[in-house]
């Protein structure tokens, strides 16, 4: 909530992005920034669709995925592969679900900054709460998980 209660601060110039703001901060584990490499970083999603779920990020505030550098997609699927290897380890899912967004009207949340989602899926973990009640029940907190996860980032 620190995020969204920072509305108001004006240290930040031009438009806020919480990809950018949030490698800014210097605290990766406040951040909950797994990784970082030279043109992109892994983090956890604060708002996950299932227990581990993280994103990788390039560190350059870009929209569309064919402006990215060929570079940093060789590094992005890099730490794809990494992020699914560290989540087998570690919560030993049944699946993945592993993809982006593009555009708002694709569904992407943030859709200003390009992501790629890493999602751990297990048989069954679908149920009806968020269909009926609108409410994600997450068998782990974010915290719990980040400790669970950084050592497969440590290499």
């Amino acid at each position: 909530m620190a995020y969204v209660s920072a509305e108001n601060d004006h240290e930040f110039e031009g438009p806020r992005c919480v990809f950018c703001d949030l490698p800014a901060l210097g605290d990766d584990e406040q951040a909950l920034i797994l990784t970082r490499g030279e043109h992109c970083f892994v983090i956890m999603n604060a708002y996950p669709y299932a227990s581990g779920h993280l994103m990788v990020v390039p560190h350059a505030h870009l929209d569309r995925l064919t402006d990215l550098s060929s570079e940093a997609l060789i590094e992005m699927m890099e730490f794809a592969r990494t992020a699914q290897t560290a989540l087998d380890d570690a919560l030993h899912p049944h699946g993945f679900n592993i993809g982006m967004n593009q555009g708002s009207a694709a569904g992407a949340g943030i859709a200003d900054h390009l992501h790629l989602h890493v999602v751990p899926r297990w048989s069954g973990d679908t149920n009806f709460m968020p269909v009926t009640g609108d409410v994600r029940v997450m068998p782990q907190s974010l915290e719990e998980t980040y400790a669970l996860l950084r050592p497969g980032f440590a290499a």
